[in-house]
Protein backbone atom coordinates (compact mmCIF):
# COMPACT_ATOMS: atom_id res chain seq x y z
CA UNK A 1 0.00 0.00 0.00
CA UNK A 2 0.90 3.67 -0.22
CA UNK A 3 2.06 6.13 2.06
CA UNK A 4 0.10 7.92 4.31
CA UNK A 5 0.00 10.99 2.75
CA UNK A 6 -2.86 12.72 0.64
CA UNK A 7 -5.71 10.82 2.60
CA UNK A 8 -3.53 7.20 1.84
CA UNK A 9 -3.22 4.41 4.26
CA UNK A 10 -5.73 5.34 6.88
CA UNK A 11 -5.36 9.26 6.90
CA UNK A 12 -8.94 10.40 7.70
CA UNK A 13 -11.22 12.74 5.99
CA UNK A 14 -11.34 16.53 6.40
CA UNK A 15 -14.09 17.49 9.45
CA UNK A 16 -16.00 18.27 6.73
CA UNK A 17 -16.09 15.46 4.12
CA UNK A 18 -15.69 13.30 7.18
CA UNK A 19 -18.70 13.64 8.43
CA UNK A 20 -20.79 13.55 4.77
CA UNK A 21 -18.98 10.22 5.20
CA UNK A 22 -20.61 8.80 8.80
CA UNK A 23 -23.58 10.16 7.28
CA UNK A 24 -23.82 8.16 3.99
CA UNK A 25 -22.20 5.11 5.82
CA UNK A 26 -23.91 5.06 8.95
CA UNK A 27 -25.49 1.27 8.16
CA UNK A 28 -23.03 0.02 6.05
CA UNK A 29 -21.12 -2.58 7.88
CA UNK A 30 -17.97 -4.27 6.25
CA UNK A 31 -15.53 -7.29 6.61
CA UNK A 32 -12.20 -7.23 5.97
CA UNK A 33 -10.27 -10.37 4.88
CA UNK A 34 -6.69 -9.56 5.04
CA UNK A 35 -3.73 -11.04 6.48
CA UNK A 36 -1.28 -8.58 6.49
CA UNK A 37 -1.55 -6.52 9.68
CA UNK A 38 -0.13 -3.25 9.08
CA UNK A 39 -2.96 -3.38 5.80
CA UNK A 40 -5.83 -4.42 7.42
CA UNK A 41 -5.45 -2.29 10.51
CA UNK A 42 -4.86 0.80 7.85
CA UNK A 43 -8.27 -0.54 6.07
CA UNK A 44 -10.16 -0.58 9.52
CA UNK A 45 -9.05 2.59 10.80
CA UNK A 46 -10.07 4.61 8.06
CA UNK A 47 -13.25 3.32 7.46
CA UNK A 48 -13.91 3.14 11.22
CA UNK A 49 -13.27 6.99 11.08
CA UNK A 50 -15.60 6.86 7.97
CA UNK A 51 -18.50 5.77 9.75
CA UNK A 52 -18.38 2.25 8.85
CA UNK A 53 -18.65 -0.85 11.05
CA UNK A 54 -16.07 -2.51 10.75
CA UNK A 55 -14.81 -6.56 11.18
CA UNK A 56 -12.05 -8.23 10.63
CA UNK A 57 -10.23 -11.94 9.60
CA UNK A 58 -6.70 -12.68 8.76
CA UNK A 59 -7.49 -15.86 6.95
CA UNK A 60 -9.74 -17.51 4.91
CA UNK A 61 -11.27 -20.09 6.72
CA UNK A 62 -12.06 -17.25 9.36
CA UNK A 63 -13.23 -14.61 6.68
CA UNK A 64 -15.45 -17.59 5.20
CA UNK A 65 -16.72 -18.44 9.13
CA UNK A 66 -17.24 -14.35 9.86
CA UNK A 67 -19.16 -14.02 6.72
CA UNK A 68 -21.44 -16.68 7.03
CA UNK A 69 -22.37 -15.14 10.73
CA UNK A 70 -22.13 -11.48 10.50
CA UNK A 71 -23.72 -11.29 6.75
CA UNK A 72 -21.82 -7.63 5.93
CA UNK A 73 -22.86 -5.39 3.73
CA UNK A 74 -19.73 -5.72 1.30
CA UNK A 75 -16.07 -7.64 1.36
CA UNK A 76 -12.89 -6.66 0.97
CA UNK A 77 -11.05 -9.82 0.00
CA UNK A 78 -6.98 -10.35 -0.43
CA UNK A 79 -6.43 -12.56 -3.21
CA UNK A 80 -3.30 -14.47 -0.91
CA UNK A 81 -4.39 -15.58 2.23
CA UNK A 82 -3.35 -18.56 4.76
CA UNK A 83 -5.73 -21.62 5.16
CA UNK A 84 -7.91 -21.16 2.43
CA UNK A 85 -7.09 -18.40 -0.74
CA UNK A 86 -8.94 -15.51 -1.60
CA UNK A 87 -10.36 -17.35 -4.96
CA UNK A 88 -11.45 -20.54 -2.88
CA UNK A 89 -13.18 -17.83 -0.30
CA UNK A 90 -14.70 -15.88 -3.42
CA UNK A 91 -16.34 -19.06 -4.78
CA UNK A 92 -17.67 -20.06 -1.08
CA UNK A 93 -19.06 -16.86 -0.57
CA UNK A 94 -21.00 -16.51 -4.27
CA UNK A 95 -22.52 -20.21 -3.26
CA UNK A 96 -23.89 -18.99 0.35
CA UNK A 97 -24.63 -15.52 0.00
CA UNK A 98 -24.75 -14.44 -4.06
CA UNK A 99 -26.04 -11.19 -3.50
CA UNK A 100 -22.77 -9.87 -1.51
CA UNK A 101 -20.44 -7.58 -2.53
CA UNK A 102 -17.42 -8.55 -2.72
CA UNK A 103 -14.08 -6.51 -3.53
CA UNK A 104 -10.51 -8.47 -3.93
CA UNK A 105 -7.88 -7.17 -3.16
CA UNK A 106 -4.65 -8.28 -5.12
CA UNK A 107 -0.49 -8.13 -5.19
CA UNK A 108 -0.33 -8.57 -8.77
CA UNK A 109 -0.73 -6.32 -11.24
CA UNK A 110 -1.35 -9.25 -13.57
CA UNK A 111 -4.45 -9.68 -15.98
CA UNK A 112 -4.49 -13.36 -15.40
CA UNK A 113 -5.24 -12.96 -11.23
CA UNK A 114 -7.78 -10.18 -11.97
CA UNK A 115 -9.71 -12.16 -14.53
CA UNK A 116 -9.51 -15.16 -12.01
CA UNK A 117 -10.88 -12.82 -9.41
CA UNK A 118 -14.01 -11.58 -11.61
CA UNK A 119 -14.52 -14.93 -12.82
CA UNK A 120 -14.70 -16.61 -9.09
CA UNK A 121 -17.51 -13.97 -8.55
CA UNK A 122 -16.04 -10.82 -7.31
CA UNK A 123 -18.01 -7.43 -8.09
CA UNK A 124 -14.72 -5.47 -8.58
CA UNK A 125 -10.51 -5.71 -7.72
CA UNK A 126 -7.68 -3.49 -6.92
CA UNK A 127 -4.49 -4.12 -6.83
CA UNK A 128 -1.56 -3.08 -4.57
CA UNK A 129 -0.31 -0.64 -3.71
CA UNK A 130 -3.64 1.46 -3.73
CA UNK A 131 -4.81 4.77 -1.76
CA UNK A 132 -7.67 4.25 0.52
CA UNK A 133 -9.39 6.95 -0.65
CA UNK A 134 -9.34 4.74 -3.91
CA UNK A 135 -10.73 1.54 -1.86
CA UNK A 136 -13.34 3.83 -0.60
CA UNK A 137 -14.83 5.15 -3.96
CA UNK A 138 -14.19 1.29 -5.34
CA UNK A 139 -16.62 0.00 -2.12
CA UNK A 140 -19.04 2.97 -2.67
CA UNK A 141 -19.15 1.89 -6.35
CA UNK A 142 -20.21 -1.98 -5.66
CA UNK A 143 -22.61 -1.19 -2.99
CA UNK A 144 -24.19 1.19 -5.61
CA UNK A 145 -24.64 -1.57 -8.13
CA UNK A 146 -25.66 -4.10 -5.47
CA UNK A 147 -28.60 -1.50 -4.46
CA UNK A 148 -29.18 -0.48 -7.85
CA UNK A 149 -32.56 -2.38 -8.27
CA UNK A 150 -34.17 -1.09 -4.43
CA UNK A 151 -37.44 0.38 -4.71
CA UNK A 152 -35.93 3.94 -4.82
CA UNK A 153 -34.14 3.89 -7.99
CA UNK A 154 -36.29 1.49 -9.95
CA UNK A 155 -39.91 1.59 -7.97
CA UNK A 156 -41.44 2.19 -11.84
CA UNK A 157 -39.81 -0.57 -13.41
CA UNK A 158 -42.43 -3.43 -14.46
CA UNK A 159 -41.33 -7.14 -13.78
CA UNK A 160 -40.25 -8.60 -17.12
CA UNK A 161 -42.10 -11.50 -18.34
CA UNK A 162 -40.64 -14.20 -20.86
CA UNK A 163 -42.28 -17.06 -20.62
CA UNK A 164 -42.12 -18.69 -17.34
CA UNK A 165 -39.10 -16.38 -16.57
CA UNK A 166 -40.17 -13.25 -14.79
CA UNK A 167 -37.62 -10.89 -13.74
CA UNK A 168 -38.08 -8.41 -10.76
CA UNK A 169 -36.11 -5.43 -11.65
CA UNK A 170 -37.06 -3.74 -8.04
CA UNK A 171 -36.78 -6.75 -5.60
CA UNK A 172 -34.01 -7.46 -7.69
CA UNK A 173 -35.98 -11.56 -7.75
CA UNK A 174 -35.60 -13.96 -10.93
CA UNK A 175 -38.24 -16.73 -10.80
CA UNK A 176 -38.81 -20.25 -13.06
CA UNK A 177 -42.04 -20.68 -12.89
CA UNK A 178 -42.66 -21.91 -9.55
CA UNK A 179 -38.77 -21.89 -8.80
CA UNK A 180 -36.54 -19.14 -7.33
CA UNK A 181 -33.63 -18.75 -9.19
CA UNK A 182 -30.15 -16.99 -6.78
CA UNK A 183 -28.27 -15.09 -9.18
CA UNK A 184 -24.61 -13.09 -8.04
CA UNK A 185 -25.45 -9.27 -8.54
CA UNK A 186 -23.32 -9.52 -12.02
CA UNK A 187 -25.43 -12.12 -13.22
CA UNK A 188 -28.96 -10.88 -12.38
CA UNK A 189 -27.53 -7.69 -14.50
CA UNK A 190 -26.75 -9.53 -17.45
CA UNK A 191 -29.83 -11.69 -17.79
CA UNK A 192 -31.86 -8.00 -17.17
CA UNK A 193 -30.38 -6.31 -19.38
CA UNK A 194 -30.75 -9.63 -21.96
CA UNK A 195 -34.37 -9.80 -21.23
CA UNK A 196 -34.74 -5.93 -21.70
CA UNK A 197 -33.32 -5.62 -24.86
CA UNK A 198 -34.77 -9.44 -26.48
CA UNK A 199 -32.85 -10.54 -30.28
CA UNK A 200 -30.44 -7.60 -29.47
CA UNK A 201 -26.71 -8.58 -30.01
CA UNK A 202 -24.44 -7.18 -26.83
CA UNK A 203 -20.87 -7.69 -28.00
CA UNK A 204 -18.32 -8.72 -24.88
CA UNK A 205 -16.67 -4.92 -25.06
CA UNK A 206 -20.16 -3.46 -24.66
CA UNK A 207 -20.99 -5.80 -21.24
CA UNK A 208 -17.77 -5.11 -19.84
CA UNK A 209 -18.05 -1.29 -20.01
CA UNK A 210 -21.52 -1.84 -19.08
CA UNK A 211 -22.00 -4.20 -16.14
CA UNK A 212 -18.21 -3.97 -14.76
CA UNK A 213 -16.87 -0.73 -15.79
CA UNK A 214 -14.49 -2.29 -17.57
CA UNK A 215 -12.56 -1.56 -20.84
CA UNK A 216 -9.36 -3.35 -20.95
CA UNK A 217 -8.23 -6.36 -23.35
CA UNK A 218 -7.93 -10.01 -22.15
CA UNK A 219 -11.33 -9.84 -20.33
CA UNK A 220 -13.75 -11.37 -22.74
CA UNK A 221 -13.68 -14.58 -21.13
CA UNK A 222 -14.67 -13.48 -17.69
CA UNK A 223 -17.91 -12.38 -19.77
CA UNK A 224 -18.02 -16.16 -21.16
CA UNK A 225 -17.32 -17.49 -17.52
CA UNK A 226 -20.18 -15.45 -16.22
CA UNK A 227 -22.98 -16.50 -19.11
CA UNK A 228 -21.96 -19.93 -18.60
CA UNK A 229 -22.86 -19.76 -14.97
CA UNK A 230 -26.00 -18.09 -15.36
CA UNK A 231 -27.20 -20.55 -17.97
CA UNK A 232 -26.44 -23.15 -15.86
CA UNK A 233 -29.37 -21.34 -13.15
CA UNK A 234 -31.83 -20.30 -16.13
CA UNK A 235 -31.81 -23.00 -19.01
CA UNK A 236 -33.53 -25.86 -18.51
CA UNK A 237 -30.38 -27.59 -21.29
CA UNK A 238 -27.24 -25.03 -20.28
CA UNK A 239 -25.30 -27.25 -23.34
CA UNK A 240 -28.59 -26.42 -25.44
CA UNK A 241 -29.52 -22.96 -24.17
CA UNK A 242 -32.67 -21.24 -25.69
CA UNK A 243 -32.92 -18.09 -23.46
CA UNK A 244 -29.33 -16.95 -23.93
CA UNK A 245 -27.94 -17.36 -27.12
CA UNK A 246 -24.19 -16.78 -28.21
CA UNK A 247 -23.66 -14.87 -31.64
CA UNK A 248 -21.01 -16.39 -32.70
CA UNK A 249 -17.89 -13.62 -33.56
CA UNK A 250 -19.40 -10.82 -31.65
CA UNK A 251 -20.91 -11.72 -28.02
CA UNK A 252 -24.54 -12.86 -26.86
CA UNK A 253 -28.46 -11.55 -26.83
CA UNK A 254 -31.82 -13.25 -25.70
CA UNK A 255 -34.20 -14.94 -27.89
CA UNK A 256 -36.66 -12.88 -29.79
CA UNK A 257 -38.38 -15.99 -29.75
CA UNK A 258 -42.43 -16.18 -29.05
Amino acid sequence: MTERDNGKLGQPHSNESSGAAVAAAQATSLLIIEDDENISSAIQEYFTRAGYSVTTAADGLAGVEVAGKDRPDVVVLDLMLPKMDGLAVCKELRLKSPQMPILMLTAKDDVVDKVLGLEMGADDYITKPFSLRELEARIKSVLRRSRAGTAVEGEDEAPILRGNLRIDPVRREVTIGDRHVELTPKEFDLLRLFASNPGRVFPRKYLLEKIWDYSYEGYDRTIDSHINRLRAKVEQNPDNPQLVLTVWGIGYKFTDAE
